[in-house]
This record gives structure tokens, C-alpha cells and sequence, in this order.
């Protein structure tokens, strides 16, 4: 998930399962993605403008495929809904990099070809992040990159309480880390439990590391993890705040020098540099021990469907060059992701050796939309988010919450 302020993961997902059934007005339409010397793309980074090393690497690769180039960037949830109409007008760009819960939504509607199709080679990327890009045993775009979370550390605040990072390893260690830090004076962790799907992603590390699958939120592990993060605000390990702070906020918490920990992903490794105390990072840990499953955030390269099919040659060599070899490295390091395949991966820890831990979260980081969840997954979310709100308000216990949430994801997903 990449941060609020860039407007990534944590949006859209509802909307954009709305959008997929709606029918666009009869003044509304897409813009266009047609263009006699140029080919299209569409992504979701509108931060970058037309000076920027996002937009040099995309008119490199028009140039060395032979052509033009014609760049826009949309926020997330305005590029899935605007992808969606696009195609219902037969209008879509000839390349689309979407956030990677959306490609199944884009995928099951009849927007995207396949690798398949296009002959986009797909065999180097780790199969834990081509995962979020496959729906009914087929794959449907390429990731441009993965980012995830870990938890970040301030090494002062651990020094006073004498607390050594290298001993949290699993639950048990945390949460006692945690009590030495508040009876030495300080807080404990900070993170997002916000009621969006930005929540979701922070508490499903603690939800998969537990062992739970969100097939069956209510399971003795899935019940286990809200617990864990009840009895910190219990027992004032976390603020009463997380259940409303979005990861920025969060960051903001941490950034005042007081906590111990603050659960974020690599989109803050520019931050933590500029925070004025010394920190580290370490994974979070599974419930007993190694580090748990987070999931993946970042986006997929894609070639929507065309009515002119001519046009997919060069939509591949475009798609092939922003994510192929030398280009990889230069794609993920403007993005501050983590590439996509273990050669490149190797080469980025080399550069930066703070890199070597988020390389390692990737490694065993999850697709949201995986295990064949598809667009189910946005209607399991939204009650799990809901439980965990409820369970951290103290408005429901744990186990009561986790079931009236598993009764709406069964219904919803029927």
C-alpha cells in the first residue's frame, strides 16, 4: 500500500465494484486514449509531472519502441472508474498500470488481455506478487513493483526502556518490549486502524501472521489478532488514536520522537531519514515467530483490449521496457519500490543495504486479492475493518465482532 497522500491502496476499491455495474450517463464519457502518432498511457502517479524521471522513462520507452507517447496520471479511484468507462466506450489506453486489488476487478469485467495474449514474460517475477495480478488461472499484467510494511523502530526511545530490537521476534516479545517501553516513560506502537480499507491493510499482518485466512474471519487466529490489538489500547501500548489515523497519521505520531514503534511501509523511508532520531526497521513478527505475511502493495502494467489489435505489438515492447532488465531498477527506484524479481532485488540491497528487511517483507508479502478472492475480496474487507473498529471501541469483544463480521463477508460474497 503505498501512502495516503499519494492516494493508493487504501481507496477505491468499493467504487470501483460499483463502477464495474454502472452504466455511464449520457453526458459522461472517458477521455480520450486515441492518437494518430501516439500511444496512451494511464497511471495512478499524479505527483509526477512532465519534468519528473516517472515521465523521462515512459518517452524513453515510446522512443526506443518507435513512438510517441501521450502520458496521464489519474488519483487511483478516479483511474479505475475512468479505465471502466474507457472500455465500455470502446476508448481504452493502450497501456494501463493500475493498483494491484483493482487488476481482478478490471480482469472479471472484460477490460484487460492477458500475458498470455501479448506474450508478456512474467516467468522472473516472484509468484507472491504475481499473485494480486491473476484471476481464474490467468495473469493479466506485469507488477511494476511491491511495497509493504514492516515495523520501524526508534532506537532511543528502545535504548531507555533496554530494550535490544533483535529480541521481538513474535507476539509474546513484542507486547513485553511494549510494557517495558510505557513503564520507562514512553508509547509504545502507533499504527492505522482507520475504518477503510487502509485499517485492512495494516491489521492483515497481524490477521495472516496469526495464521487466519479471510475465508473465515472469525476463526480462533482471526479472533486471536483483534484481540492482540485490543488489549494494547487496554492496557495503553497504542494510542485510543489508531482507530482513526490513516497511515500518514500514524507516521505523524511517530515522527514526535515519543513511540517506540510505528507499523509503515517503505513509502517513509525519505521520512525516517528526516526525522532527527535514529531508527530501524524490522519485520513484523508472526504470532510464534518469523516474520508475518504483509500484504503487497504497488501497481501492475497492463494492456487493456483493443478493437484495433494491431496496436498490442507495441503496447508489449512499451510494457516490456518499463519493467524488463535495466529499466526495472530505474522503475522501482523512482517509485521507491521493491522490484518485482530476486535479480533486481539483489542489485537494489547492493545500493542500499536498509533496503536488505523490505526485500525480505516482500519476499513473503500476500496478494489481498489472491487465493483465488478476486473482487470478493473489497466485501470481506470492509466487515473485517468494521470488526476491528468495533473491537478497539470496546463496542464489541473480539469474538462477537469477528462473527458478525464473517456472517456479512459470507452473505456478501455468495
Amino acid at each position: 500500500m503505498r501512502s495516503s497522500a499519494s492516494g493508493r491502496l487504501a481507496t477505491g476499491l468499493a467504487l470501483a465494484l460499483l463502477a464495474a455495474c454502472s452504466t455511464p450517463s449520457a453526458v459522461e464519457e472517458a477521455p480520450s486514449a486515441t492518437a494518430a502518432a501516439a500511444y496512451t498511457i494511464w497511471d495512478p502517479y499524479p505527483q509526477y509531472d512532465t519534468g519528473s524521471e516517472w515521465v523521462r522513462l515512459l518517452e524513453a520507452c515510446g522512443a526506443q519502441a518507435g513512438v510517441g507517447v501521450e502520458r496521464t496520471g489519474y488519483d487511483t479511484s478516479d483511474l479505475t472508474n475512468k479505465a471502466l468507462l474507457a472500455a465500455q466506450q470502446g476508448n481504452s489506453p493502450d497501456v494501463l498500470i493500475v493498483d494491484n486489488p483493482v487488476v481482478s476487478t478490471l480482469a472479471e469485467a472484460g477490460v484487460l488481455t492477458t500475458t498470455a495474449e501479448n506474450r508478456l514474460d512474467v516467468s522472473a517475477v516472484s509468484p507472491n506478487l504475481l499473485g494480486a495480478g491473476q484471476s481464474g488461472g490467468e495473469t493479466f499484467g506485469v507488477p511494476i513493483g511491491a511495497n509493504t510494511l514492516a515495523l520501524y523502530y526508534n532506537k532511543d526511545v528502545l535504548d531507555k526502556a533496554g530494550v535490544d530490537p533483535a529480541s521481538v521476534t513474535d507476539w509474546a516479545t513484542l507486547t513485553a518490549a511494549l510494557e517495558k517501553v510505557t513503564k520507562s516513560g514512553g508509547k509504545g506502537i502507533t499504527f492505522s486502524a482507520i475504518g477503510t480499507e487502509e485499517g485492512s491493510f495494516q491489521f492483515l499482518p497481524w490477521f495472516w501472521g496469526a495464521g487466519a485466512n479471510l475465508t473465515k474471519l472469525d476463526s480462533p487466529e482471526g479472533v486471536a489478532a483483534v484481540t492482540l490489538w485490543a488489549d494494547w489500547l487496554k492496557k495503553g501500548y497504542a494510542p485510543n488514536s489508531v482507530i482513526t489515523n490513516t497511515q500518514t497519521t500514524s507516521w505523524q505520531e511517530f515522527a514526535t520522537g515519543d513511540y517506540a514503534f510505528a507499523e509503515n511501509g517503505t513509502w517513509q523511508l525519505a521520512n525516517a531519514e528526516k526525522a532527527g532520531f535514529p531508527y530501524g526497521v524490522i519485520p513484523i513478527p508472526a504470532r510464534t515467530g518469523g516474520p508475518a505475511p504483509a500484504p503487497t502493495g504497488g501497481e501492475f502494467v497492463a494492456i487493456p483490449v483493443q478493437q484495433d489489435t494491431g496496436r498490442y505489438a507495441t503496447s508489449q515492447k512499451l510494457v516490456a521496457c518499463l519493467t524488463n532488465g535495466e529499466n526495472s531498477l530505474k522503475t522501482t527506484t523512482t517509485l521507491s519500490y521493491i522490484a518485482p524479481t530476486e535479480a533486481v532485488q539483489q542489485r537494489q540491497v547492493a545500493a542500499d543495504a536498509k533496503l536488505g528487511v523490505w526485500v525480505e517483507a516482500v519476499k513473503v508479502a500476500k496478494g489481498r486479492t489472491g487465493d483465488d478472492l478476486g473482487t470478493k475480496y473489497p466485501k470481506i474487507s470492509e466487515p473485517m475493518w468494521g470488526a476491528v473498529q468495533a473491537a478497539l471501541s470496546s463496542s464489541k469483544p473480539p469474538q462477537e465482532a469477528m462473527t458478525e463480521a464473517q456472517r456479512a463477508a459470507a452473505s456478501a460474497t455468495q
